[in-house]
Formats: C-alpha cells, sequence, structure tokens
C-alpha cells in the first residue's frame, strides 16, 4: 500500500534541510527515548486525533537512514518503522520524507509511504476497510508534527 502526504512550510530550503538533517531527535515527534546502535533508531510515539481530547498511539522504533539529493534538488531522507509490541499484527512503514522549493521562502515538505498489510489475505481486507485510513491518519500526523518541531526549531534559532 502506498499512502503520500504533503505540507507547504513558509521557510526556505535550507532552512528546512538544515533542520530536518540534524540530529534526528531534535525534529521527530513524540520521541520516547533513544534506543541502541549510535541514536540512528529511536523509538516514538505515533499516532492520530480522536476528536479532540483523545489521542491513540503506538510506540515504534524508527530508523533513519542516510539523506541525499535527486537532481532536480529535492532532498530525500529515508526511514522506516516498526511497531515495537504486537509482533506481526502492525505492518512495517518505509518511507522517505522529501523536500523540494516552491520559491525562495516556501518548501514543500512531502512523506511517501509504504508499507504491506500484515495477516496475508485477512490483512489486506481489513487494510481496504479501515487500516488504511489509520494508517494514512498516522502518516498525516506524523508529517504535520514534523513541520511543526522545524517551524519552531528555525524560529527558536533565528530568534537567538
Amino acid at each position: 500500500m502506498f499512502i503520500r502526504y504533503y505540507l507547504d512550510l513558509p521557510l526556505s530550503l535550507a532552512e528546512v534541510e538544515t533542520a530536518l538533517l540534524a540530529d534526528p531527535a531534535s525534529w521527530l515527534p513524540g520521541l520516547a527515548r533513544q534506543a541502541e546502535d549510535g541514536g540512528r533508531r529511536l523509538l516514538i510515539e505515533v499516532g492520530f486525533e480522536v476528536g479532540e481530547d483523545r489521542r491513540v498511539d503506538r510506540e515504534v522504533q524508527i530508523e533513519v537512514g542516510q539523506p541525499y539529493t535527486i537532481p532536480s534538488r529535492t532532498t530525500m531522507l529515508p526511514i522506516a518503522w516498526k511497531a515495537t509490541g504486537g509482533g506481526r499484527t502492525f505492518p512495517q512503514l518505509d518511507a522517505d520524507i522529501e523536500i523540494a522549493a516552491l520559491g525562495a521562502n516556501r518548501t514543500q515538505l512531502s512523506i511517501s509511504a509504504r508499507y504491506r498489510p500484515p495477516l496475508g489475505v485477512v490483512g489486506r481486507a481489513l487494510d481496504k476497510a479501515l487500516l488504511h485510513r489509520v494508517a494514512e491518519a498516522t502518516v498525516k500526523d506524523f508529517l504535520d508534527r514534523v513541520g511543526e518541531r522545524i517551524g519552531v526549531r528555525t524560529a527558536s534559532r533565528a530568534e537567538g
């Protein structure tokens, strides 16, 4: 299954790139704690809002890959996450966070994510009925929160 979501940030490409390529702990939302492997594997909370006063969260282990730039001046940052509990009932998600300039002071932050529903035929049926919407909501919430963290980090750097 494939999910794509994007948002525009009122920041230059250089500002977003600097923030995103910094220590992942500085921009990852819901950071629970650092794990082993030199801090490149982290435990975070991902989820989504249910109504105005409730949130559904799940702890996942996230691995942040090495960034690279493609010729169109788009910077890509590969990530992967998998639930820390629940065995095979939750899919692993592989994604690329992308940043691209939309103008001098406007940058698109996007995510292209891929996952395979667990549990074979039953999992694919559940995914079509409900779970794909849960995955979409989780990916959207994650990127919105990354965008907020980058905005706050950039604003505080400008003030200081």
